[in-house]
């Protein structure tokens, strides 16, 4: 499994992420403020964001997405540069899971492009007859310091289902991360 398809959204486009987005994923490892809402707190060098970017969609096991703007003049995409990236990885085809990661880069933020990519992404992978993984069950890892990404899931259908105390670095100390999942039959029921 490997390099996800091209989906196309009212706001958004998702296409596989290239080499070309290595200006825009070094600019996102960059902000400080999103990796300490997402919890990362590892040091990339340039070099290695070159070659994830160039690598990462023929990795098994996973998807990754450029996210880009859906607006399309003339029949022509207007723009196709990275505006953020989502994640689908540690696909289990036995337990039929995943879990799902997503970053926007900071003008992009709270505008919809987000909901709408996460919303396509689940599509895909409970979708077995789209060639996605046909999944079950998808969670995701939500710091408690960042409240505005709980809604943003929750408003989607994914629900909390407990809570890893001190589970991410927040400078010196430590935060929780709030565990939610949606599965299959509820995002269907949703639609």
């Amino acid at each position: 499994m490997t390099r996800g398809p091209v989906v196309q959204g009212e706001m958004m486009r998702l296409r596989p992420t290239e080499a070309r987005d290595a200006d825009r994923m070094w600019e996102s490892v960059q902000d400080t403020e999103a990796m300490h809402q997402i919890g990362k707190t590892e040091v990339y060098t340039r070099d290695e964001i070159d070659v994830w970017c160039a690598e990462v969609s023929d990795r098994p096991g996973r998807y990754d997405w450029a996210i880009t703007p859906g607006a399309v003049r003339d029949g022509e995409i207007v723009s196709d540069e990275m505006i953020g990236e989502i994640v689908l990885d540690g696909i289990d085809p036995d337990k039929r899971s995943a879990t799902l990661h997503m970053l926007m880069l900071p003008n992009y933020r709270g505008r919809g492009y987000g909901s709408e990519a996460i919303f396509e992404v689940l599509r895909f992978a409970f979708d077995a007859e789209a060639d996605g993984p046909a999944l079950h069950r998808v969670e995701i890892d939500v710091l408690d310091l960042n409240p505005r990404a709980h809604m943003l899931y929750e408003s989607l259908g994914f629900r909390v289902e407990g809570r890893k105390r001190d589970a991410y670095r927040d400078g010196d100390g430590f935060c929780d991360a709030i565990v939610m999942s949606i599965l299959e039959d509820e995002f269907r029921a949703g639609l």
